[in-house]
């Protein structure tokens, strides 16, 4: 038993410190006995682990990654034929602003609002009343000045012969000729106050001058009008008109075909004019130049230009903004590659060039035109090279890859608006 600091073991008691070797003998054994366990468990987990390796059998060094495989294509070179775009609005090829002649209510609408319409068709119908009433009156005026009038010569005739046989005046029968002169004016003058008073109960119906389609009515049925109220337009529409502006030296570029089209002999083989539509459509028909304008501007160096396009659906309608595109030049050994291949990298433009030990050198380059998919390159590459298309965003400069060759680009068409859809196909597609 334990009493205080002291162990008492039968009637002796020791002190702790007595106790102390053997439980340093005890500790040393412990130790030792721990390390060989230790050194067991070592020596037992080697062993598995070279069971274990020896059962997969011996290691191998990893192999690096195949190269990439990216799509490669040459540049192709051709003669390139070079388009110029413009922009332009519709317009009708007559515009005809319907006003009344007449001042009166407005009756009645006789067309349906954007209906085709011909020339003499009835528009409108004015209050006719106040028109009927005045040619009446004229008509009345006139029938009481040719009363007048023969009652006139009469008088005249009877009093030349009086004026012979000297029996009356030279006054008298100066003052009769003049009142039969006079009376001759007023028939006049009455005759064409009726005539002026039919015109405008004629213009009581206003009637469409020309073939074409009529606008919304901006006039309604019971409103007050004048000679400064315009009712409607009729816009002929066919051909279509296309007002665009154009650069001087493209001017004088096309300024015998425009001056030719302003004489009337425009060329049968001329320069087509493509209409690019606002939903990027090309329209299914091609135009030809129309006009140019007096002067070209000073402050913008353009000249305005009319182009005419067939329209024979009425389709197309004012106001319309369109791009027109016209073949301005041929650029002869240009060298082209998709879009694709071309990638912009702080304001530089640069491509992928697979070298022929399949090895990937970026190289700078200037980029041209833009035709259809394909774009020029002015500077930085050769004929038959080797550009990425696909996969540029997997290579670096140096880099060994595994090109699948791009099938080549065709020939670039001669309107490489070709590859875009017209109008009719994209109505068709929707």
């Amino acid at each position: 038993m334990k009493f205080g600091g002291y162990r008492m073991i039968g009637f002796k008691m020791r002190s702790r410190a007595d106790l102390t070797p053997r439980i340093r003998k005890a500790s040393t054994s412990e130790s030792a006995l721990l390390k060989r366990v230790s050194s067991l468990s070592f020596a037992a987990i080697a062993g598995l682990a070279a069971v274990v390796l020896g059962c997969k059998g011996p290691s191998r060094t990893a192999s690096a990654p195949p190269p990439p495989e990216v799509v490669a294509a040459e540049v192709i070179e051709r003669n390139v034929p070079i388009y110029s775009e413009y922009i332009g609005t519709t317009t009708g090829f007559i515009n005809a602003d319907i006003l009344p002649e007449v001042s009166s209510y407005l009756l009645k609408q006789d067309y349906r609002n954007g209906a085709r319409v011909h020339a003499g068709q009835l528009l409108f119908e004015i209050n006719p009343r106040p028109y009927k009433a005045a040619l009446d009156q004229a008509i009345g005026n006139l029938t009481v000045a040719r009363a007048q009038l023969k009652l006139n010569q009469e008088t005249l005739a009877r009093d030349t012969a009086l004026y012979k046989k000297a029996v009356i005046s030279q006054e008298t029968f100066d003052t009769q000729a003049q009142d039969t002169r006079e009376s001759v004016g007023q028939v006049e003058a009455d005759a064409a106050a009726v005539k002026s008073a039919k015109l405008n109960l004629q213009w009581t119906k206003v009637y469409s001058p020309i073939d074409g389609v009529a606008a919304i009515a901006t006039a309604q049925v019971g409103n007050l009008v004048s000679t400064t109220t315009q009712l409607t337009t009729v816009a002929q529409l066919n051909p279509i008109r296309v007002s665009l502006s154009i650069s001087q030296q493209d001017y004088l570029h096309f300024a015998s075909e425009i001056n030719a089209a302003e004489n009337g002999a425009a060329k049968s083989n001329g320069t087509p004019l493509e209409l690019i539509l606002g939903d990027g459509s090309v329209w299914e028909y091609t135009g030809r130049f129309y006009a140019a304008n007096l002067q070209v501007s000073v402050q913008t160096g353009t000249i305005e230009i009319q182009a005419v396009f067939p329209n024979p659906d009425d389709i197309l309608r004012p106001g319309m903004y369109v791009k027109v595109r016209a073949e301005t030049g041929i650029q002869r050994n240009a060298l082209l590659v998709p879009q694709a291949a071309v990638f912009e990298i702080q304001g530089e433009y640069e491509v992928a060039k697979v070298g022929a030990d399949d090895r990937v050198a970026l190289q700078i380059v200037t980029p041209g035109r833009q035709v259809g998919q394909l774009w020029i390159i002015d500077k930085g590459l050769k004929p038959r090279e080797r550009v990425v298309t696909e996969g540029v965003q997997k290579v670096k400069d140096g880099m060994e890859v595994r090109p699948i060759t791009a099938p080549q680009a065709v020939d670039v068409p001669p309107a490489t608006a070709g590859s875009m859809p017209t109008s009719r196909e994209l109505h068709q597609q929707q």
